[in-house]
């Protein structure tokens, strides 16, 4: 098979080398009678498929950046083993990526220059692993992290508009290697058959606009107002979670509601913490060696005063944040204390912000006598009840009567025969639809979201009208203007129309040309 005009022999021994891993010379290639057979064919098919396949799984993977603090979490409960598993994920995903990249790069270009495509066994293994490895993480997704194929939908309301344009810039480049294989092959039945299943995908691919609906694609005018911050566990970026520190950290970026976790001490001392034991958060390890894995209601309020509540925040570097802090900042959190509620509340009042708490565990046999202690707490502190947004469920009558003043969030839906209509709810971000938002909001019902951390999120909700997200990086949301999806609906359309007959002309060009 002679090489086209524009290829040389050296480019195509280049480019055969790491492909067939076999250094082969145009004319050993003549003399050997080397070509692309059918099982040659399928494998690049399936590396084709590979490719998608973990171009897929890249994309689960950037959307899944929102809540994996809450796996590395979970893995610490389980091992007692803190690494940010974000970092693992996105190395893995890169080379997995970045090898069936190389490898579809090169078949394609071999293609252009009329060589073999003589995949060598070594990579065909790999690729068979690499598809083996993707699916395994998808399934793994499904059953242990169900609630993210939620968020799989709510990215593709953001991003199909961009995504239609890159897979059509794609689909278009790949009409270059395709018109190169049809001329050379013999076999008309083929022939037809890639070029029916070509053009149904490019069909598919134009008219794909009108079936796409995003939140984000409005006038400037329409935008809702920008959705209220609401701190969750204060700034646990920027300081020790559930501290005084974390909650004028969340002050200073100008969020409207500090959202925390409540529990009581054993001798009726109601405090913030949001785990169970106290490992994770405080260095009770080497204060109270014997008792690690007791809950963290069975201490004293005396002894949970003995315990740093900081300095882990320095050693295990929760977010890549920690590294930016000022030694000041470094100073103060080595002295952080686990706060009591009082104290919160005091902090609150003079900040004049809100403050949202869950009051923990839901199931102890002494949960009514916790939520009397708390709200007694409360009523003492003397602070604005308006100021206090009431999340636990249990026992909310009971609440209502002693402080009718309290603002009452709920953590479901409203129902249709509701007796008295919801004025405020508190949910994950995947259990809400854009057009359940925007009714929310036209029956001026108060939504909250959880917890809302990468901006293109924070973007897809605000052009949907929430009207506050519970974030973990009000540092970075607080300075956006404006959602970065925002794309009126005219330009859209310009848009989609000029990408559309670009990729058309391109598509002939190639053609003409390489025949």
């Amino acid at each position: 098979m002679a090489d086209p005009p524009g290829c040389c022999s050296t480019c195509a021994t280049c480019l055969l080398c790491p492909y067939s891993c076999q250094w082969i010379t145009a004319k050993k290639e003549k003399r050997k009678g080397l070509r692309t057979t059918k099982c040659d064919c399928s494998w690049f098919f399936f590396l084709f498929g590979v490719f998608l396949f973990t171009l897929v799984w890249l994309y689960f993977a950037i959307i899944i950046l929102n809540d994996f603090h809450n796996f590395n979490e979970f893995i610490f409960k389980q091992r007692k083993l803190w690494l940010d598993w974000s970092l693992v994920l996105l190395i893995a995903t890169s080379v997995l990526i970045s090898y069936s990249s190389v490898l579809l790069v090169l078949a394609l270009c071999l293609q252009l220059c009329g060589q073999p495509l003589k995949l060598h066994w070594v990579h065909k293994i790999l690729l068979i692993l690499t598809a083996l490895v993707v699916a395994a993480a998808f399934i793994g997704l499904g059953i242990k992290w169900a609630e993210e194929w939620k968020s799989a939908r709510i990215s593709l309301q953001a991003t199909a508009p961009f995504l239609h344009i890159g897979a059509v810039g794609g689909m278009t480049l790949l009409a270059w290697s395709l018109a190169s294989f049809i001329y050379r092959t013999r076999s008309t039945g083929l022939k037809v058959f890639l070029l029916l299943v070509y053009c149904a995908a490019m069909i598919a691919l134009y008219l794909a606009p009108l079936a796409i609906t995003s939140p984000c694609i409005m006038e400037e005018n329409q935008l809702p107002p920008k959705p209220a911050l609401v701190g969750h566990r204060g700034a646990p970026m920027l300081a020790p979670e559930n501290t005084l520190m974390s909650l004028q950290k969340a002050v200073e970026c100008e969020v409207q509601v500090f959202e925390t976790d409540v529990r009581v001490s054993a001798d009726g001392v109601p405090f913030l913490m949001h785990d169970e034991d106290l490992t994770r958060t405080t260095n009770v390890q080497a204060v109270f060696t014997n008792r690690t894995a007791e809950n963290s209601t069975a201490f004293s309020w005396t002894e949970l005063q003995q315990l740093d509540a900081g300095s882990w925040f320095l050693e295990r570097k929760p977010f890549p944040t920690v590294e930016s802090l000022s030694a000041a900042d470094r100073n103060e959190t080595t002295q952080q204390r686990i706060p009591s509620l009082g104290q919160a509340l005091e902090a609150v009042k003079q900040s004049n912000i809100s403050i949202m708490f869950d009051l923990r565990p839901e199931n102890h046999s002494d949960y009514e006598n916790f939520v009397n202690v708390t709200l007694g707490v409360i009523l003492q502190s003397g602070i604005p009840l308006q100021q206090i947004l009431w999340l636990p469920d249990g026992f909310r009558e009971q609440v209502k009567q002693q402080a009718p003043g309290v603002q009452q969030v709920y953590g479901r839906k409203r129902l249709e025969n509701e007796k008295e209509p919801l004025l405020r709810v508190n949910l994950p971000y995947q259990d809400m639809s854009s057009e359940e938002i925007r009714q929310y909001r036209q029956d001026n019902i108060s939504v909250n979201l959880y917890v809302v951390n990468q901006p293109w999120l924070f973007s897809v909700l605000w052009c949907s009208g929430v009207s506050s997200v519970t974030t973990n990086a009000c540092q970075v949301l607080k300075e956006m203007k404006r959602p970065i999806w925002l794309l009126p609906s005219s330009t859209y359309l310009m848009i989609w129309i000029v990408v559309d007959c670009v990729s058309f002309l391109v598509i002939l060009w190639a053609f003409f040309l390489l025949k």
